[in-house]
């Protein structure tokens, strides 16, 4: 079965010339030209990726990205105009998967949704059962992290970098070393998306009791998990 792209942007060439891309890679999608329809389109057809510009007349992207993050995992590319830093770390402190800075080539964004389907299918790395560290169980299967048998609300994103750091506990992983285990070495982005999905991590798991351990800074280098 194809996949289906909800497309939300309020330029109507973004929606042809992506569209008539995606279709040629096997691909359907749908179209949103404001925020209150871009709800109402993912509610009505529950598509399987959505790329969604932050400015959109209605309802801000922004705002969209938070009602979707309530009640769902899909992976969200964002779309950001003006290419500063805030709207980059913003896109990724809301839950998106991650962000393209207009303008932007169509081959861009189909390496963006091919490295997301591969992580989704589970075709590029075996991700095969779950584990456990401290309290926490991780499971890639259906991405969902329990503790204490209580599903918690994290993304996808967030849910691979706490595998990958739960899977060698006391282990050292740089930056570089995370992008390229979570988004594959087709990734655009930068090392600081990697501290903005930490904070964001140790965020939620501060509000747990009892987690069992903690994500400890390595400065300069990167990231490890510690037993308590």
């Amino acid at each position: 079965m194809k996949k289906m792209i909800l497309i939300c942007d309020d330029q109507s060439i973004i929606h042809d010339t992506l569209g008539a891309y995606l279709e040629q890679e096997g691909y359907n999608y749908a179209s949103a030209f404001d925020g209150e329809q871009s709800v109402e389109l993912f509610k009505k057809l529950s598509p399987d990726f959505i790329i969604l510009d932050i400015m959109m007349p209605k309802k801000s992207g922004i705002d969209v990205c938070k009602e979707i993050r309530a009640v769902s995992n899909v992976p969200i590319i964002m779309l950001t105009a003006k290419g500063e830093e805030i709207d980059k770390l913003l896109a990724l402190e809301l839950g998106a998967d991650d962000y393209i800075i207009k303008p932007f080539s169509m081959r861009e964004v189909l390496a963006r949704i091919k490295v997301i389907a591969r992580r989704v299918d589970g075709t590029d790395r075996n991700r095969s059962g779950s584990i456990r560290v401290g309290n926490l169980e991780i499971s890639l299967n259906n991405y969902e992290i329990r503790h204490n048998d209580v599903r918690l609300q994290f993304t996808p994103k967030e849910v691979e970098v706490l595998n990958l750091l739960a899977s060698n506990v006391g282990m050292v992983y740089k930056r570089e070393q995370i992008i390229a285990h979570v988004w594959g070495y087709e990734y655009y982005g930068d090392t600081r998306t990697i501290d903005t999905l930490i904070k964001r991590i140790r965020n939620k798991l501060n509000t747990l009791d009892n987690v069992g351990f903690s994500i400890k800074s390595i400065y300069g280098i990167g990231y490890k998990i510690e037993l308590e």
